[in-house]
């Protein structure tokens, strides 16, 4: 099985490596300069789970792509999504089953529409990593969980191979029957977190010590209600987990979007925030969601009249 895996970050060279150490048939899309370090230097992991180094990796650039791949992994930021589509599309054959790794639900429709949804499959990954700055990979954490399944949960022959491919390589792959359904109640989480932690510019642990852990367990309503809406009402067992995750007191969890605004980034708001807030009932305004929608759209627009100055 042909395996493109797009850009070579924390997540897709996280996973692109361990296929590849495990001898399968991997090469990387990436830009010119990443190619050209990686030549050199090697993809590089570090981590609990096994160290490792591989002396130049197979890489390509958009413009030498040639061929059809049998298995795309996809890792971008949500507003990087069509940069990369515009990247790897001629990649894209009648058997290509792309496997996405971003959050929130929009990239699907949006993959599904150019696409089509028979070669989309549902994902989602759950891993700590970074890259650092001499571009070496950081797995911080032990959890490195890859979670995929066609939308519509058949079982067919090409999920078979699919997983047999990403099985045996050093991480957890999981099948899913009800992928879309496990998307919505990380989607749900996300929004949570990132809406909190972002409209109050605190860690949960902080929102907690200021007596505020109500507002984030309503923040969490809003959020399962309109996920119910679209028929994934959030699963009991799944909010009995989340529940204490989100009001923990002195938890350090704080959203990478707050991260990013601290950095003065680009955030993705937009796809975690904006697009389930435009997914709530007719007629319905969901009030937290949507000051912390207004929160950081306004945070963006400060950023760019600044940087045009």
């Amino acid at each position: 099985m042909r395996i493109l895996v797009i850009g070579a970050g924390a997540l897709g060279g996280y996973f692109g490596a361990r296929l590849l150490a495990a001898g399968r048939d991997v090469t990387f899309l990436v830009r010119p300069a990443r190619a050209e370090a990686l030549s050199k230097n090697g993809l590089v992991v570090k981590s609990r789970a096994g160290d490792l180094k591989l002396a130049s990796p197979r890489t390509v650039t958009s413009d030498r792509l040639e061929g059809h791949y049998d298995l795309i992994l996809l890792s971008c930021k949500a507003y990087d999504l069509e940069d990369a589509i515009q990247s790897f599309a001629p990649a894209v054959g009648d058997n290509t089953v792309i496997i996405p790794f971003l959050n929130g639900l929009r990239h699907i429709d949006v993959l599904n529409a150019r696409f089509g949804k028979e070669r989309v499959f549902g994902a989602q990954c759950a891993i700590s990593a970074a890259l650092s700055p001499n571009g070496e990979i950081l797995h911080l954490v032990d959890l490195h969980t890859l979670s995929f399944g066609e939308q519509d949960g058949k079982r067919s022959p090409r999920r078979d191979e699919i997983v047999e491919a990403l099985t045996g390589a050093n991480f957890d792959a999981e099948v899913s029957d009800n992928i879309m359904q496990s998307m919505w109640e990380k989607w749900v989480f996300i929004a949570t977190a990132a809406g909190t932690t972002c409209l109050m510019r605190a860690s949960i642990g902080d929102i907690v010590a200021a007596g505020a852990s109500g507002l984030i367990m309503n923040f969490l309503d809003e959020c399962g209600k309109i996920a119910a809406a679209a028929g994934y009402a959030p699963r009991a067992p799944y909010l009995e987990r989340t529940r204490p995750l989100l009001t923990a007191p002195g938890s350090p969890l704080m959203a990478s979007m707050l991260r990013d605004i601290e950095k003065g980034s680009r955030t993705e708001s937009d796809h975690v925030l904006g697009d389930l807030l435009a997914r709530a009932r007719a007629g319905e305004t969901p009030i937290l969601l949507n000051a912390a929608y207004a929160h950081v759209k306004s945070y963006e627009a400060r950023r760019e009249r600044e940087s045009s100055k």
